[in-house]
């Protein structure tokens, strides 16, 4: 991202080039409406066009960006509805009222909301182990769940690898017991504040436990609570060889999706990935919600307008 210090004459040139590429995505847009039409016509099946009269068709999905609210005005530019923070950046549970006041008052200027946040609980508060702290977590949690409200953030992420993993030795079966009984606690405290909790499986190359979207699905049945549900992290899924299927089986308690890459954890779109398979899963399901672009950004303001470009083409 650019420096407090670049010139006036680099942001201009800076600013040219942004809208040059919104430009070009906008006519892109335009002639791939136009040759399916055209194609239709050809074919004799009726197909509406993306565009019509000038008005662009809605996106049935909600597409964010996990990243500093700072970048808000350079993705809005590309077309994204939301930002997704970090608790720990954004609502920061373990610093003052008066440190959290003044993010809000940055937020207010931003052109983006944020509506979700993640990297939730702090490796050093551990969800289970010889070690676990559940009063301490519940205490965190009622902070970042206050705050969210106020925020206007509806959805807390619990990925939280560092907590949750599984001390070596300790048995899997007891730390499941100490999570499930950690998150039915957490759920009410959630739905007090207009918050839902959603369980991130992680791969195992980053967490060994809750690796797969059926894992983790099971746990949410078991919690069994409205503001405890279940996140489909796709490249995760991809890491884990796990098929669309878990997104089908499970659907019902899925509320919000994490994307990127499996090669190097890339932006959509850089190596071409194929997401058809989760994307047919996701619509059979009649998914509707928020899908975040959770990447490893090398170059944010070229990658950012062809990862949304590239998730709206194939989604389509």
């Amino acid at each position: 991202m650019e420096s407090a210090g670049k010139s006036a004459e680099s942001l201009s040139d800076s600013r040219q080039v942004r809208e040059k590429r919104l430009t070009r995505n906008k006519m892109n847009q335009t002639r791939r409406s136009f040759l399916t039409s055209l194609s239709a016509a050809v074919s004799g099946t009726l197909v509406y066009p993306a565009i019509s009269f000038g008005i662009e068709k809605e996106f049935i999905l909600k597409i964010g960006v996990c990243t500093r609210i700072r970048n808000n005005e350079i993705l809005h530019e590309f077309g994204y509805s939301y930002i997704e923070e970090g608790v720990q950046t954004f609502l920061v549970p373990q610093k003052s009222e008066d440190e959290f006041n003044e993010i809000m008052a940055l937020a207010k200027k931003s052109k983006l909301p944020v509506v979700a946040c993640n990297v939730f609980i702090p490796g050093s508060l551990k969800s289970v182990g010889p070690d676990a702290d559940h009063p301490g977590i519940l205490e965190y949690a009622e902070t970042a769940f206050r705050r969210a409200e106020i925020a206007g953030v509806k959805t807390i992420v619990f990925g939280s690898g560092g907590s949750r993993k599984v001390p070596e030795g300790f048995s899997k079966d007891q730390a499941r017991e100490q999570f499930i009984e950690l998150c039915s606690q957490m759920a009410p405290i959630a739905a007090k504040y207009d918050v839902i909790v959603v369980l991130e499986p992680l791969n195992s190359k980053e967490c060994n436990f809750i690796n797969l979207v059926s894992e983790g699905g099971e746990m949410v049945k078991e919690i069994n609570h409205p503001n405890f549900r279940l996140l489909a992290d796709i490249y995760h899924m991809k890491m884990e060889n796990e098929g669309p299927e878990s997104i089908l089986t499970y659907g019902n308690l899925i509320k919000h999706l994490h994307i990127a890459e499996k090669q190097e954890r890339a932006a959509p779109g850089t190596y071409q990935e194929d997401f058809r398979p989760y994307f047919e899963a996701l619509k059979k399901i009649n998914y509707q919600g928020c899908m975040s672009v959770e990447c490893r950004w090398k170059n944010l303001e070229e990658e950012a307008a062809t990862a949304i470009e590239y998730i709206k083409e194939i989604y389509t």
